[in-house]
Formats: C-alpha cells, structure tokens, sequence
C-alpha cells in the first residue's frame, strides 16, 4: 500500500510548495523508495490551457498531452521522471466528472452535495496514482493557501484521508512564512500560529511544519513555533532563501526532513540518499568557468514563469557546458528594425520564444533576420520556428506576403497554416496537438549530430504547422528540414546551411529538459553561443582573423511566377 504525503500552505501564495514537494520527492527517490508527485488546483477552469500566461505563468505538457500546472515541470525536472494527466487535477475537472455522473443517472437521484460526492471525487482521485502498484509514496501539493474557500474541498478530503489512512500512512506538511520586521529586527511567527489554527479548524492537524524565511531562524524560535502548533521541535523546518531552486533538496536534507517524514510513515530508513549526480550539478552550477548572454525574444517576458520551462533548461544546459547563462528578456512587441542593432548586438545567441497570435510577431521575425545575416546562434521553437521560415520566405525567397494564417487568414503565401484536422474545431480547451510525438531525423544534418539518432519523441502545443506545399522551394535555397513526423510528414525539425548554429523546433524541447538530462538541443545552443562569444571577443583583440559577423546566407530568390 502506498504511504501518502500532504503539502499545504499558509499565511501567503507563491512561499514554493512545488519546490518543497519536488524537493522532499526527490530525498525519498534518492533513498530508493519511488515517488511520484501530484498537484491539485483549486480554480474552475479545466486544465490550464485556455489561461492567459500572464494569468498562471506557462502551461506545462505531460508525455501524454495533459495541459497542466508549470509545478509538474519542476516536478520532472527534479525526479527525472514523466508525470501524466493524472497527476494534474483542478476544481473544474472535479466538478465535470461529478455533474456528467449526476446527468447520466450515476447517484440513483440522490442530492449531489459537496460532502460526500465532490470530497469522494477528490479522494479517488488522490488515491489514483497510489492505487496502481508503482510507488511507495504519493505526495500530493493542495494549491492556493489555507483560508482561502476555494480551497475548503481539499481541505476536507485531506481530513477524510488521515481519518481513513490512519497516521503511519499519511501525513501532512504545512509551508508558512516566517516574516522578518527589519524595525524590530525579529522573526514572527503569528502568521505561522493563525495559519496552523485555520487549518486546525478545518479538522486537519500539520505533522510537520516548514518554515520559509529570509533569516536564520534560532532554536527558542523553534520552540516556540512547536508550543503553539502542537508538533514536535524537530518537526519544524527551517526553509532559508537559497541562490537557487536546486539548492533546495540539500538544504531539507540538511534539516532532516526525509527522515522525519519517514519516521513518521513507519518506513525504515535504511541508506543514505544518493544524490552524486545532484552534487555534481550543483558544482559545476556553482563554479562555471565561462558566461555567456543569451536573448529570449517573447511577448510575456514580464512574467519570469511565462517561459519557466526555457529558463530552467538554460540552467541545466550551462551546468553541462560549465557556462553561465544569463538570459536577457527583450520584449518582441518593441523590438524594431530601428531598434535591432541596439538590442541584440551584444549578444552570444537568440532564442524566439513560443506564442500565439500576432502580437509582437513582427518583432521576432526582424530578430530572426538579424541573427541570420550576422551569424549568431539562433534557437527558434514552436512560434519562433515558425518565424524563422516566415522571415526566410520573405527575405530570401522573395515572397513579400508570406506569413502564418493565425496572423493574417488572407495571405497569399501561407508558408504556416493551420493544421488540417484543426480546421473543423471550435472548442478550445486541449484540442492542440498535444504530447509526444515521433520525429524522424535526416542523417549528416545539425540534428543528428545533436541528437545522435534518427529516431526521437519530443512534447507539441500547436495548432499551426509549416505548409509542405513549400518544402521544396525552401530546401532548395537551404533551408533544411531536418526532421518529419513519420505518419504525417509535419516539418519538426528545421535548420540553416552554412551558418553556425541556426535551428527551430516546431516542438518543445524545455518541456523535456531535467537535471540529470538536460536536452541536447539546449546544451548544443550553449555550446554554440559559448563558441560565437569566444571567437568575437578573440577578434575584437586581435588574436584571430574570424570575423563572426560575416556568414554565408543564401541570396535573395526572385519568386517563380
């Protein structure tokens, strides 16, 4: 039977219960024990996939096309292993299930209430990924924060569990903050009382409590929080502010907090974690011996989690490379061709971010002619991708109205069109090609010597693909497309001859990339953006003859009539 671990939190949102629970997963996994990790979330919609980026941060895509929460990204990327529709659920999806069961006769006419029909719901679907016989322990994180009424369903379910479970076989973990007042020069801890107190009413007692907090927190502090929340001292754990996310796991291990956990559950702890690999990433994290600055080219770059996926796969990929990549936002909406030189001439790479619609579209297009013409590492995906071959039908195939149909339905060049079996849907909550896909790759092109295979699986989020009608003329002039979908002939993957580093992915690549596996499109766009950088500066002092700035692009094409 599978032990179940509750995180909750109080006193404020946004404290990091997906980087405790990833954390506290990945101390467990490192003791052998497997783990898996699941986020419920209390708002109405179904699935985040209709939400605005601004609204919820990115949309994260499981290996079998679940539009989910960012938070199962860090799951993956922490446990290195792929979560699923199941691990994901919201309000909404709860509900739906509940009234389509009520419509079909399921309940015998019975009144269909919060308590028990909506709370049995949700219990089975906690119980879900415990019930199949793959892990010893399922963490389950309960969004929004304690107090809040959306969240009381929850809540209860958990009050339910403990009740049923018994406590070796469940337990729950309380995150609070514990504010520092720089005019007194103290820590407090009543936020952490009152948090503890409301979810004491709601029936659910906190086993341990972990404590986020931007200073050191003293013994008698401990103490005190211990007195006042009914748990033991050493169930309170202090969460400090880390330099990054990935400190995280050493720091809880630090403060026992897989061990107290499984003391609790009655699991025998019997080894110590290994986490070599992790230590080894954290070094070279840590102690990079080169830096390199990085575009990312978007219409969201005010919110940091608009693109998390992409940001984390920049770490990853510069631990491997021993670089330190410092991401510079540039909002595509204001990027000009007046503008241009200003913006990205420093940089050692580029990479056009994901989208939809044609808000600051133009911008990325002017950005993809700059690096093309220049030579710069250049790293399109999903919409970047498609700007790519937008600005080469324009600039090189001389087809001055190419554009997408999502921008402009009338174009009389629609080099990327919306995909045949989109057509006819109107609804739009997960009807994207979503998931993983197959992609064949061409041997002796840029992406085999990445990959090093010809056959690969990579996660989609479009509705939009390059119109094949055009491969032709595009290939002829050298732009490669250097892998195909095998069952529909979809362009993947594409790639420019005869310049450094120039490729796009109609894929997402960040929705792949963990610790332990960065993803080679990501760690060979470092490597490259590395290599541009060391070349430019060694011609600014002379030391070489290259010129970076100087690469072979294919001439403009007269359009055949």
């Amino acid at each position: 039977m599978a032990k179940y671990i509750f995180v909750t939190g109080g006193v404020t949102s946004s404290l990091g219960k997906g980087i405790i629970a990833a954390s506290l997963a990945k101390l467990l996994q490192a003791r052998g024990l497997r783990v898996t990790i699941q986020k419920f979330d209390p708002y109405i919609n179904v699935d985040p996939g209709t939400l605005n980026p601004y609204e919820h941060g990115e949309c994260y895509v499981t290996e079998d096309g679940a539009e989910t929460d960012l938070d199962l990204g860090h799951y993956e990327r922490f446990l290195n292993t792929p979560t699923s529709q199941a691990n994901n659920v919201t309000t909404g999806r709860i509900y739906q299930t509940v009234i389509t069961k009520e419509r079909e006769g399921a309940y015998l006419g019975k009144t269909v209430q919060v308590i028990p029909h909506i709370t049995d719901e949700i219990k089975r679907r906690i119980l879900l990924l415990g019930n199949n016989g793959k892990y010893d322990i399922v963490i389950t994180e309960i969004g929004g924060t304690v107090g809040d009424i959306e969240s009381l369903p929850y809540i209860e379910s958990v009050r339910q569990l403990q009740w049923e479970l018994g406590s070796e076989n469940c337990l729950v973990v309380h995150l609070t903050l514990i504010p520092y007042l720089k005019a007194a020069k103290e820590l407090k801890t009543k936020p952490t009382q009152h948090s503890v107190r409301q979810l004491s009413e709601a029936g659910v007692h906190p086993d341990v409590i972990v404590c986020r907090t931007e200073e050191p927190m003293y013994n008698d502090l401990k103490k005190k929080i211990a007195l006042f929340c009914n748990v033991t001292v050493d169930s309170v754990i202090e969460a400090s502010d880390v330099p990054t996310i990935y400190e995280v796991p050493m720091e809880m291990m630090q403060e026992r907090l897989d061990q107290i956990c499984m003391q609790k559950l009655r699991i025998p702890v019997t080894k110590e974690p290994d986490l070599s690999k992790w230590r080894e990433f954290l070094n070279k994290l840590k102690y990079p011996k080169s830096k390199i600055t990085i575009g990312l080219i978007g219409k969201y770059v005010e919110l940091q989690d608009a693109y998390k996926s992409i940001l984390e796969s920049f770490i990853h990929a510069g631990a491997v490379n021993e670089c330190k990549v410092v991401v510079q936002n540039i909002h595509s909406e204001f990027l000009t061709k007046e503008n241009i030189e200003e913006k990205l001439a420093n940089l050692d790479g580029v990479l056009v971010a994901p989208g939809f619609g044609n808000r600051g579209i133009e911008g990325k297009i002017s950005a993809v002619q700059y690096v093309r013409e220049r030579g710069i590492p250049f790293f399109g995906i999903c919409l970047g991708m498609q700007c790519a071959m937008i600005e080469f039908a324009r600039d090189v195939l001389g087809m001055k109205d190419a554009n997408t149909t999502e921008v402009n339905p009338g174009t009389t060049e629609p080099v990327i069109d919306l995909m045949e079996e989109q057509k006819k849907i109107t609804a739009k909550g997960g009807t994207m090609r979503l998931g993983a896909y197959p992609c064949d790759i061409k041997s002796g092109t840029l992406a085999y010597k990445i990959y090093g295979k010809n056959h690969i699986s990579e996660r989609h989020r479009h509705r939009y693909e390059f119109n094949n009608a055009y491969l032709e003329e595009f290939e002829n002039a050298g732009m490669i497309a250097s892998g195909k979908n095998p069952e529909t002939g979809l362009v993947e993957i594409v790639e420019l001859k005869d310049h450094p580093f120039f490729i796009g992915s109609q894929f997402h690549p960040e929705l792949k990339s963990t610790v332990e596996n960065p993803h080679p499109l990501f760690v060979n766009f470092v490597k490259a953006a590395r290599d541009y950088a060391e070349k430019r500066d060694a011609s600014r002092t002379g030391t070489t003859d290259i010129n970076v700035n100087q690469v072979t692009t294919p001439k403009r094409m007269a359009k055949q009539e």
